[in-house]
């Protein structure tokens, strides 16, 4: 096996330095050595890589690009690197730093990143639509993201209120029998979407938004015969939609405002005999102007890289069964 050796020079800008790329105890220079087998020797503001020739020259284009990254101001993490690696291996032709370097901004001037190509796609095509599917696996950031976003329009007077929607198939009919108002019934259904606003905007903002209606957060049942204006609405899950229900809830849109619908048609928890809406919509509406359908998969999952398995892991299992019920 040959080894190859590279010596590189890294230029800093504005102040930066090598500590920021080779992090707290060289944290991010040991996390690039395991990942690519390559050992990394730092010489002032030069470094030598020594390892298998394509390794070298990957770890060449990474460090490089993460250097550019700092000299950008922006601030590198395990995370941020991991990502990075990511993205590069996805051979988009995006590179991280362009990835990164959006952002939504938030409570207190908190700004929520995306983390991969098909996020950052994902919210340029929120920006840029009327009407937005996200549809892909669990862990991709299709809600997160998206209540970002209307936190960030609402923050900026783009709109005047965020309703976000949810069909509750647990309950079925029995919703107007449970106890408490209509926040009460439906807590255990909708409360993702209450943690991630709290992040977004605290618990007390958050609440006062909803005693004042600014916010919304509402089973798909209670949506019939209203008209939605200057409103940025999510209907999350919409998997579990029938294409009546979808119908229904497409047509509330107002003048200006913005929908965004989320789901996963891996997870739908509707009786067998049922049709998902989320599954027929793209059958009428793809190819409609102002309308746009954003597909992510098992690349954008930014849980635990577990989950990333689980999920390709049942992408297989079911191509498997589908594949032998075919044959049969």
């Amino acid at each position: 096996m040959s080894i190859a050796k590279q010596k590189l020079s890294v230029g800093f800008k504005g102040g930066h330095s090598m500590a920021e790329l080779i992090g707290t105890r060289d944290e991010l220079l040991r996390m690039i050595e395991r990942k690519y087998n390559v050992e990394i020797f730092v010489l002032g503001n030069d470094l030598e890589i020594s390892g298998k020739g394509k390794n070298v020259k990957e770890v060449a284009e990474l460090i490089e690009e993460l250097v550019l990254q700092i000299n950008l101001g922006q601030k590198l993490s395990t995370q941020k690197v991991d990502d990075s690696i990511k993205i590069m291996e996805d051979k988009s032709g995006l590179q991280p730093h362009e990835v990164f370097k959006s952002s939504i901004v938030v409570n207190s001037g908190k700004k929520i990143k995306p983390r991969t190509i098909g996020q950052k796609k994902y919210i340029e095509a929120i920006k840029e639509n009327t009407i937005v599917f996200g549809i892909g696996p669990a862990g991709t950031g299709k809600t997160y993201l998206a209540l970002a976003l209307a936190v960030e329009a609402l923050k900026e007077n783009k709109v005047g209120r965020i309703i976000l929607i949810k069909p509750v198939v647990e309950a079925g009919e029995k919703l107007g029998f449970l106890p408490g108002d209509i926040y009460d019934k439906v807590n255990p259904y909708l409360r993702p979407l209450y943690d991630a606003l709290y992040e977004m905007l605290d618990i007390e903002k958050f609440q006062q938004y909803r005693d004042m209606g600014i916010i919304e957060v509402v089973p798909l049942a209670y949506m019939r015969g209203r008209t939605l204006n200057d409103s940025f609405i999510i209907l999350d899950e919409a998997q579990n939609t029938s294409p009546e229900q979808m119908k229904m809830f497409l047509t509330r849109l107002g003048f200006g405002s913005k929908i965004v619908v989320t789901g996963d048609v891996t997870q739908i928890d509707l009786p067998q005999d049922r049709v998902s809406g989320l599954i027929t919509v793209e059958k009428i509406l793809k190819g409609i102007s102002g309308i746009e359908f954003v597909y992510l998969t098992s690349k954008d999952v930014v849980r635990h890289e577990l989950v990333q398995r689980i999920v390709d892991a049942y992408k297989d299992y079911e191509d498997r069964e589908k594949n032998y019920h075919k044959e049969k």
